[in-house]
């Protein structure tokens, strides 16, 4: 197996890993404050759907469960994708430490979530609020964290 090769299979599992992480953040912020869960997923796949054409198929309650799990495996493909970005990185040759590693994990994280439902309009981060911005950034630097530990493990 290809160097890159090995590197983007070992950044896709580290990204799972701090997927998994931050999904388990979101969902015990979710338990401590009695929160709802975010609509931002879904409402992304629902602007995505309209700017690219393609509708997603069926009628009500069909329909919404498909844009409700798109939303969520949308989720889990940019967590592995991120993963596999950083895992190709450092199998090119960009190995900066565990900090810089850790920090361009969250980075890449916060960017690669928000930027497209800041682009199609599902939000705007400059309204959110000091409580927003700590519900968003806790869960993405758990990702980072994991994401970086794994990474670390499974480099020789």
């Amino acid at each position: 197996m290809g160097r890159v090769l090995g590197g983007l299979l070992k950044g896709a599992a580290a990204g799972a890993a701090g997927a998994t992480a931050l999904d388990t953040v979101s969902y015990l912020d979710m338990v401590l404050r009695g929160r709802a869960a975010s609509t931002t997923p879904q409402a992304t796949v629902e602007a995505l759907s309209a700017a690219v054409h393609v509708p997603v198929p069926g009628d009500g309650e069909q329909r919404e469960h498909r844009v409700t799990a798109l939303g969520a495996l949308s989720g889990i493909a940019a967590g592995v994708g991120m993963g596999a970005l950083l895992g190709a990185a450092r199998a090119a040759g960009f190995r900066p430490g565990t900090a810089a590693t850790y920090a361009a994990a969250g980075v890449l994280a916060l960017i690669g979530t928000n930027g497209p439902m800041t682009v199609l309009k599902v939000t705007d981060p400059r309204t959110w609020s000091r409580t927003d911005w700590v519900a968003d950034i806790v869960p993405h630097l758990a990702y980072a964290g994991v994401a970086t530990a794994v990474l670390d493990r499974l480099e020789p």
